[in-house]
C-alpha cells in the first residue's frame, strides 16, 4: 500500500512524499486503518519497523482545537526527542504544536510551551513532575500512546505510568507498542485497553541488505587497533560503536580522537545537553562515529548510519538485534561488525543461538598496531597509562 492511498489530510501525504516515503511498512499498513477507526492497538514491532509514523499520522489527522489531545510516553529522553521531532515535522503544516517533556533540562521552557501545545511527548518521570506542579492539563487527551512499553517495564517506570494513566480521561484511545509482549504488558493491556487489536509484524531490517560479520580476535589488545583499521579503511558514511559500559565508551572515544577520528560519546552518565550534542553532531555529520552504550540502541533513527560495530558483544540476541537495527533501515544497505575476543565467547554463543541471525566469520585484516590509552585518577591527579602492543589489558 502506498502513502498516497491513505484517506488522511493531503498535507500529511505531501510530507511523506518530501521524505521519499512511498510504500507503507507492515506495521504502518496494519495499524493506520485501525487507529483511524478508533480502535485500541497493541503493536508488536521490532526496531526499525516504522511504528512512529504508524501512530503519528492518524493522530495528527484527528487533532482539533488548541488543548492537549495526545500524550505519548517514551522510556528514554533520546526517543522522546526523536518522536517529538517527527510529530513537529508532520504537524507544522497543520498548525499543530508538539512539546517534548523530559528531565535533565530546565523545566520553565516546558511549562511555557505546554500552554500552547496539542501534543505532548514525554518520559514518565518528568510528566509526573508536571502533573504534581499542575503545569500540564490532560483532561482533553484523546490519544494515549506507550512507545517501547517493554523498555519502560525494564527501567522500572510502571508505577509512574499507572499514576499518569489515572490523570488521563478513561474515554480515550490507547495505543501500545513494544518489541516484545511480556506477561506484565498483557496485564497492562487487560487493565487499560478496550478490545485492542493485536498486531504483530516481523523485523523491518532487511537481512538481504544487512551484512553481519564477526572477527575472532586472538589477542584482546588488538581489538582497538582492528576497530581503527576498519573505521578508516572500510567504513563510509556514519558509524555507531557499541560499548558495554559508560567508562569504556568514554575511553574508546578518547582513543579514537587520538587517532584523528571524529568521534563523540553518548551514555546515561552524561548530562542531557551533552547527550543531545553528541546525537546532533552525528545527525549533522559533524562527527563520523558515535560511541554508545545501549541507551542508543532503542528506537533511535539516525539517517546514513552505514556501519554498526559491537566493540563489546551484547549479552543476548535481543540486545544484538536492537543494536544492528540502527543501520540497513528503510531499504538502505548496512553492515554490522562484531569484534570478538575470548572473553566474549559466552555472550556471542547466546547471540548466535537465534536461528534467524546470519553472522559470518571474516578473516582478520592486516592492521597497524596502535597504543590504547587509559586514564586513572590517583590522589586528585590524572595519570595516563599506555598499554603497549603486546600486553593484554583488563577492563
Amino acid at each position: 500500500m502506498k502513502f498516497q492511498e491513505l484517506q488522511i489530510n493531503r498535507k500529511l501525504i505531501d510530507i511523506t512524499e518530501k521524505n521519499d516515503f512511498e510504500e507503507l511498512t507492515a506495521i504502518q499498513e496494519k495499524c493506520l486503518p485501525e487507529i483511524l477507526n478508533g480502535n485500541d492497538i497493541v503493536g508488536q514491532a521490532e526496531t526499525g519497523s516504522g511504528k512512529t509514523l504508524a501512530f503519528c499520522l492518524p493522530i495528527l489527522d484527528q487533532i482539533k482545537g488548541s488543548k492537549i489531545q495526545a500524550l505519548i510516553l517514551t522510556p528514554t529522553r533520546e526517543l522522546c526527542i526523536q518522536v517529538s521531532d517527527v510529530f513537529s515535522e508532520f504537524g507544522k503544516p497543520l498548525g499543530i504544536l508538539t512539546t517534548s517533556i523530559y528531565g535533565g533540562v530546565n523545566i520553565e521552557p516546558q511549562i511555557r510551551d505546554l500552554r500552547r501545545s496539542q501534543i505532548v511527548v514525554g518520559t514518565p518521570g518528568r510528566i509526573l513532575d508536571h502533573i504534581r506542579r499542575q503545569t500540564i492539563d490532560l483532561r482533553d487527551v484523546q490519544f494515549l500512546v506507550f512507545d517501547e512499553t517493554d523498555k519502560m517495564f525494564e527501567m522500572g517506570f510502571i508505577e509512574d505510568v499507572e499514576d499518569i494513566i489515572y490523570h488521563v480521561p478513561k474515554n480515550r484511545q490507547t495505543l501500545m507498542f513494544s518489541a516484545t509482549i511480556t506477561h506484565e504488558i498483557e496485564l497492562l493491556v487487560k487493565k487499560h485497553q478496550r478490545n485492542p487489536r493485536i498486531i504483530r509484524t516481523q523485523a523491518y531490517v532487511d537481512t538481504s541488505k544487512l551484512k553481519q560479520v564477526y572477527y575472532d580476535i586472538f589477542q584482546q589488545n588488538n581489538k582497538f587497533s582492528i576497530l581503527v583499521h576498519l573505521l578508516k579503511d572500510k567504513s563510509s558514511g556514519l558509524s555507531i560503536v557499541f560499548c558495554s559500559t559508560r567508562k569504556e565508551a568514554d575511553i574508546v572515544t578518547r582513543n579514537l580522537k587520538h587517532q584523528n577520528i571524529n568521534a563523540a560519546a553518548i551514555h546515561g552518565g552524561m548530562s542531557q545537553n551533552k547527550r543531545l550534542q553528541s546525537l546532533n553532531s552525528l545527525k549533522d555529520q559533524r562527527v563520523d562515529v558515535l560511541v554508545a552504550t545501549d541507551v542508543a540502541a532503542r528506537g533511535l533513527d539516525i539517517k546514513n548510519v552505514t556501519h554498526i560495530y559491537n566493540y563489546d558483544v551484547p549479552k543476548t540476541s535481543k540486545e544484538y538485534v536492537h543494536r544492528i537495527g540502527r543501520t540497513a533501515r528503510a531499504g538502505r544497505h548496512g553492515s554490522a561488525i562484531t569484534l570478538l575476543t575470548q572473553r566474549d565467547h559466552d555472550h556471542f554463543r547466546r547471540v548466535q543461538s537465534d536461528e534467524e541471525l546470519q553472522i559470518y566469520r571474516e578473516d582478520i585484516p592486516r592492521f597497524k598496531k596502535l597504543p590504547f590509552i587509559r586514564e586513572f585518577k590517583k590522589r586528585g591527579k590524572s595519570v595516563q597509562r599506555h598499554r603497549n602492543y603486546n600486553r593484554s589489558f583488563r577492563r
